[in-house]
């Protein structure tokens, strides 16, 4: 608790300077990104990273084992087994989720070498964790913060942490039962953070890039924005580990470190915006307004 106080003390801090330094230069994302170190990235995990092939191109999904680790196995699994490979994107719900997995409930393809369904892994123990807290408070949990990159909440009364549901978080689709999960249905968040699902449904992973290609798609007529007409689905060609391709067909991402002072300045560059435009800083952001920059490899 000492450590989480010294940061959320220096959270505060740093806002008090930036406000008494009035005069003192804005650095916008675009700048704080150019002027970082090397030290500020992390380059991803190929283990832990998926790529789906649309026809508009690839979408990349970085995984989180350290909530889902059932799941993310599950996934690599299914992606080796090649399950994915000519089904189809069935959803698109306006300001909500894009679906994808079999559209064909009554006679779904059978799952080889994975399972079909898992426990719920909704939460996990918050002890140890390296967390990065946020000062703001928060409607739907005690704190929020990052996690590796990944936006997190946790209640340390209870020793309790968890994904948020913020734009571009990947999930896995179920039904009722908490454990009719399993990952052979996946959603991505398009739209306004729907924090109300936290802890209803395994969150593992978020959208790298790609985003663009899942937010513009046509949004379904059907009940909860299901597409009503084969034709209107988008095919999936397939979906991969990026470990198991050739390194020169991988994407050198660096995502940058959630645990620096230099993301620090990324969010304070959002919470007090002292741009030209800006007339009223918020002076306050919440957990899915704090971009997460993602960059190729210089």
């Amino acid at each position: 608790m000492q450590r989480n106080t010294r940061r959320i003390i220096a959270f505060a801090a740093a806002t008090l300077l930036v406000a008494a330094a009035g005069a003192a230069p804005y650095q916008g994302i675009g700048e704080i990104v150019k002027n970082s170190a090397p030290s500020d990235w992390r380059t991803p995990d190929p283990e832990n990273l998926l790529y789906m092939e649309l026809p508009a191109g690839r979408v990349i999904i970085e995984l989180a084992p350290a909530f889902a680790p059932n799941h993310v196995a599950n996934l690599r699994a299914l992606a080796r087994e090649k399950y994915f490979d000519g089904l189809s994107i069935n959803r698109a719900q306006d300001n909500y989720v894009v679906q994808w997995g079999d559209p064909d409930e009554e006679h779904p393809r059978a799952v080889v070498t994975a399972k079909a369904h898992l426990p719920a892994e909704f939460s996990r123990p918050s002890r140890g964790l390296p967390f990065s807290v946020l000062p703001e408070k928060d409607v739907y949990a005690p704190q929020v913060g990052f996690v590796d990159g990944f936006p997190a909440a946790r209640d340390p009364e209870h020793d309790s942490a968890w994904l948020t549901h913020c734009y571009g978080m990947v999930g896995a689709g179920r039904d009722d039962d908490a454990g009719s999960g399993g990952g052979t249905e996946l959603y991505a968040i398009i739209g306004h953070a729907p924090r109300h699902l936290d802890r209803n449904v395994t969150l593992l992973g978020r959208v790298l890039q790609g985003m663009e290609l899942l937010s513009v798609l046509p949004r379904g007529g059907g009940d909860m924005g299901f597409y009503t007409k084969a034709e209107q689905r988008v095919p999936i060609r397939s979906i991969r580990v990026a470990a198991d391709l050739d390194p020169a067909q991988r994407v050198p991402l660096e995502v940058m470190r959630t645990d620096t002072p230099t993301f620090e300045r990324v969010i304070e560059s959002r919470r007090n915006r002292r741009d030209p435009w800006t007339k009223v800083p918020a002076g306050h952001i919440e957990v899915c307004n704090v971009p997460l920059p993602v960059r190729l490899k210089p």
